[in-house]
């Protein structure tokens, strides 16, 4: 039996391995190979050689979509654990030769890509032999890929608590009302939420960090909210604000990334609400050791900030 196994290691390669992991990922052949930059036939014929290799059904197609079979799951979890430790052995061994390299694959709601991005940068060229993947979603999308163990961190803004999960404190993230330069309230020191509540307010689609902030808030504090206009982006938000549309709630770091001078912040009495992001991690899920130094960098980074 022992033989068997190590000859079905010889017939497996990490390559195939690799691409599995990424038709798991994107549920889909096509997808996969544009991520992997290779022909759809190459990562075709992958899939059906390991199966093969495997002697198993790794995916069915239903309705036209490709799911994993239950076997498939199996094998791709271990197959996760497999390159996690291969990951980790990496690194270990580069640091032995004064050296820091590997994988740091990183989920962030979509507020946190105001903060992430620079201190990712400041990182990657502290240390340009490690290779980042930086994902941005909202709370909803990068919640599914915490389930699917997918990544090394995840920075959320309100983490998902009804998961199994450890949280660490990064930073604060206060949302503020934001208007556009001429609104007829802006000379005013102090404004009752009421005053406001006849104007339209543009938010986030459900799902989103902000929202679910933003809903809780009010629920808590018995104000009353008049009903939303959804709208996808941070962006899409700032430009409708800008041209009049209504007024919204947003992180107070996502405004000073707009166009400044074009946009205020209202000063509504109770506001801004707090809110703060953290680190989150499937509880028992092994740290690597880029994971842990790019967690360090960004205390660092945020102290000197706070500092100036």
């Amino acid at each position: 039996m022992t033989w068997t196994r190590r000859l079905h290691t010889r017939q497996t390669t990490f390559r195939q391995l690799e691409i599995f992991m990424a038709v798991a990922e994107y549920s889909s052949v096509t997808l996969a190979a544009q991520a992997l930059h290779l022909a759809q036939p190459t990562v075709s014929t992958q899939i059906a050689k390991l199966a093969q290799a495997l002697d198993c059904q790794l995916f069915e197609l239903v309705s036209k979509k490709l799911y994993l079979t239950d076997t498939g799951r199996e094998v791709l979890d271990a197959t996760r654990s497999m390159f996690d430790v291969m990951d980790n052995l990496e690194m270990a061994l580069a640091a032995r030769a004064g050296l820091s390299v590997g994988r740091l694959k990183i989920s962030v709601v979509t507020t946190a890509k105001y903060l992430i991005p620079n201190l990712l940068g400041e990182f990657c060229q502290a240390y340009p032999n490690i290779e980042p993947e930086f994902q941005v979603g909202n709370r909803a999308e990068i919640i599914q890929r915490l389930k699917q163990n997918l990544d090394d961190l995840y920075v959320f803004s309100n983490p998902p608590r009804e998961l199994d999960i450890t949280t660490d404190f990064i930073t604060k993230n206060p949302l503020v009302v934001i208007a556009k330069q001429d609104h007829r309230l802006k000379d005013k020191q102090s404004i009752l939420w009421s005053e406001l509540h006849g104007e339209r307010l543009l938010m986030r689609e459900k799902g989103s960090g902000t929202r679910y902030a933003i809903e809780a808030f009010f629920r808590q504090n018995g104000m009353e909210m008049q009903s939303p206009i959804t709208i996808a982006s941070n962006e899409a938000i700032k430009e409708s604000v800008m041209a009049g549309l209504g007024i919204s709630i947003i992180s107070q770091h996502a405004l000073s990334h707009m166009a400044l001078g074009n946009l205020i912040e209202l000063p509504v009495k109770d506001f801004p609400i707090p809110n703060s992001w953290y680190w989150v991690l499937p509880k028992g899920k092994h740290v690597s050791n880029a994971a842990m130094a790019f967690r360090e960098h960004v205390t660092k980074g945020l102290s000197s900030q706070i500092a100036k």
